[in-house]
């Protein structure tokens, strides 16, 4: 599935700092822009699949699972 969000970077002195507005909880960083966007990419793959455990949880067994598609 391809997915994409808004990433907001920022510098504040030597660390680069970015988050995006779609995905709260999800922050990243580093001493590079591409370090930090990095950082960002991993932190909102963690809470999408966090978000996805916790949602299925309580699911019962025979309900009807199937994926969809967006973009």
């Amino acid at each position: 599935m391809h997915n994409e969000f808004t990433a907001i970077v920022e510098q504040d002195g030597e660390w680069f700092l970015a988050y995006s507005p779609e995905v709260p909880g999800a922050n990243g960083q580093g001493k590079s822009r591409d370090e930090a966007l990095a950082s960002l990419r991993d932190a909102i793959a963690l809470v999408l699949d966090d978000r996805r455990e916790d949602g299925l949880r309580g699911v019962p067994d025979d309900a009807d699972r199937t994926v969809v598609a967006v973009g």
